[in-house]
């Protein structure tokens, strides 16, 4: 049921006569006391009626009480089921989740028992003229009956209707807060393309390019034609979506159009910053032969040999690198931005690997100059951090848990053999370096094994 009886039904179900009486009786439903008792006259078709005392007037007036009840309640039940398929169809405009379409379907098993409900008074309505002048007592007893019956009916599947609205809360709460959502949301993504478009427009007048991101506002042009379009055609669940997505990208051009000139400057200072640490390496890396020099005549081979390619190793990176700030600069210039970052990327990365590899020779005479003078205070160092283990390994304990125990032994044993190659002619300091620094990390593995498993004991 969609409207009131004469729009639910075709004029070949029920006769005009019939549903002109139907919305007469709806109108007396709103009328006014007086003018309701006024309206007998008019339902004679203008004539006057012989009115009949006694029983039979009685029996008349309970059947029009009926019948006008059953029309009151087929108008709350109309209106209830209009105000409901205005709530399904917000929901289904934005959700398409397996309760919205639930909620559907049952709406839709209702609206057929509404129907159901309302042929039967429509059909109680047209079997009883209760204007007739010969009506019998006995045949406005039995309009009564069907009529009140014919209004149960429509109370109670009205009664359903209301607890299936009220079960659609949640759903319908959920679709009003995204539709609330999306008139502000269109309005946000329109905003935003104006205020990056705006921001383009000062970055140009300032003599920057900003090609790429005007390229990238220009492909939301397609985007905003659908949100102009409406969420009729689009979709409210889409058209949301979409305007969302709009604001987020029409934000990030405007935050990078703003940061242009900025970014100019940044690169800018990065360029001459690595042009200068360029220049600095290659001065240093002048001074690994020396360094490698010192070190072949005082030291074994295995002290040096695998740095004898730092010097070459340097030179060409420093060459690559200048190579790079080059391309750079000429990207910078082109104002193509996210080359020139990406260009200096490269040059820091080969300047820091430079940096180390001429570092690492100076370092490692540095360190064979300490062990060489006084090897004992790597030994002590060494020692203290096995002894230390060793201690923490037996906290608590009468014998250490093997497998603590096993890689601290095997620790002190390869720290005494590192010492025994110090006792030839010519030692390896480099190589006793190098087990020293292994044992100490074998031992501090094993204190961060034992602290891990005590700490969750507790």
């Amino acid at each position: 049921m969609t409207a009131t009886p004469s729009q639910s039904y075709s004029s070949s179900s029920v006769p005009r006569a019939h549903r002109r009486a139907l919305r007469d009786t709806l109108t007396l439903v709103g009328l006014p006391l007086l003018a309701a008792l006024a309206l007998p006259a008019a339902f004679a078709g203008g004539g006057t009626r012989r009115w009949f005392g006694g029983r039979a007037e009685s029996q008349r007036a309970e059947a029009q009480a009926a019948k006008d009840a059953a029309a009151a309640a087929f108008y709350e039940l109309d209106t209830a089921q209009r105000d409901l398929r205005i709530s399904i169809e917000t929901i289904t405009a934005v959700d398409d989740s397996p309760a919205a379409r639930r909620a559907v379907a049952d709406f839709q098993a209702i609206s057929g028992r509404i129907d159901e409900a309302s042929r039967h008074y429509i059909e109680a309505v047209d079997a009883h003229d209760l204007d007739r002048d010969d009506l019998e007592a006995s045949v406005a007893a039995h309009a009564r009956t069907e009529l009140t019956r014919a209004k149960d009916e429509l109370g109670n599947v009205k009664k359903e209707l209301d607890r299936f609205g009220d079960s659609l809360g949640p759903l319908l709460d959920k679709a009003e807060t995204r539709l609330a959502r999306l008139a502000p949301a269109v309005e946000r993504a329109r905003q935003g393309l104006l205020a990056a478009s705006n921001a383009l427009d000062a970055v140009r007048e300032s003599g920057l390019k900003a090609d790429d991101l005007a390229a990238r506002l220009a492909t939301l042009g397609p985007e905003l034609t659908k949100l102009n379009q409406g969420a009729g055609q689009h979709g409210v669940a889409q058209t949301l979506e979409r305007a969302e997505l709009v604001a987020r990208e029409a934000e990030s051009i405007r935050v990078e159009a703003e940061r242009l000139p900025e970014r100019a400057a940044e690169i800018d200072h990065r360029l001459v910053s690595l042009r200068t640490r360029a220049e600095a390496l290659t001065t240093r890396a002048g001074q690994v032969d020396p360094v490698l020099s010192e070190l072949r005549r005082r030291f074994t081979a295995a002290c040096w040999q695998d740095l004898q390619h730092v010097p070459d190793q340097a030179a060409e990176s420093v060459r690559q690198a200048e190579q790079k700030l080059r391309e750079a600069r000429v990207a910078r210039d082109e104002q193509r931005w996210p080359d020139a970052t990406s260009l200096l990327s490269t040059v820091r990365a080969l300047l820091n690997t430079t940096d180390e590899s001429v570092s690492a020779a100076g370092d490692r005479l540095r360190r064979l100059n300490a062990v060489q003078k006084d090897p004992q205070q790597e030994i002590d160092r060494t020692r203290f951090a096995l002894r230390d283990a060793q201690r923490l390994a037996m906290t608590g304990r009468t014998t250490p848990d093997p497998r603590h125990a096993r890689p601290l032994d095997d620790s002190v044993a390869r720290l005494d053999r590192a010492i025994a190659t110090l006792e030839g002619r010519h030692p390896d300091y480099w190589h006793f370096l190098t087990e020293t620094e292994a044992v100490r990390q074998t031992v501090a593995r094993v204190v961060a094994q034992i602290r891990e498993e005590r700490g969750g004991a507790h």
